[in-house]
């Protein structure tokens, strides 16, 4: 999903944010790719910013994710990802083999998506899932 320059800086205002370079690199690459790692989002962002460094992209991430245009969640073991579907409580699955992730939407209902048995007396406002398994490519045995 590639949203255009436009789209990207309505985001940024809307989320009274000030539109810079960075902000706009980075927001893109978590755009164009779904699940990325920082890793990943550096390289897609030099790729349209070559001036940027490490600590900017960081930042970025960082502010982008505490106003809500963007996603941080990190499966038990593997390192932090990113994403731009905000705004739903969808969940995810993820390969046992190679580590691919894809989006679920909620098993039941609306959000949280599951109740507790006991809420402890917190009001409970999200639920996070994540679906262990393995992808349609790691389940073909090799050679086939």
């Amino acid at each position: 999903m590639h949203s255009s320059s436009t789209q990207i800086e309505r985001s940024l205002r809307d989320a009274a944010l000030r539109v810079t370079a960075p902000r706009k690199a980075v927001l893109a690459a978590v755009h164009d790719h779904p699940h990325a790692d920082t890793e990943t989002l550096i390289a897609a962002t030099r790729a349209q910013l070559s001036s940027v460094s490490h600590q900017a992209v960081y930042d970025v991430l960082r502010v982008l994710t505490d106003v809500g245009l963007v996603r941080r969640f990190q499966p038990a073991g593997s390192v932090a990802r990113y994403e731009a579907r905000v705004g739903d409580n969808h969940h995810h699955v993820v390969c046992r083999l190679c580590g691919a992730v894809g989006d679920v939407d909620c098993a039941v209902g609306e959000s949280p998506c599951l109740t507790a048995a006991d809420d402890a007396g917190f009001r409970i406002d999200e639920a996070e899932v994540v679906y262990w398994g393995l992808c349609p490519a790691c389940q073909s045995p090799p050679g086939r």
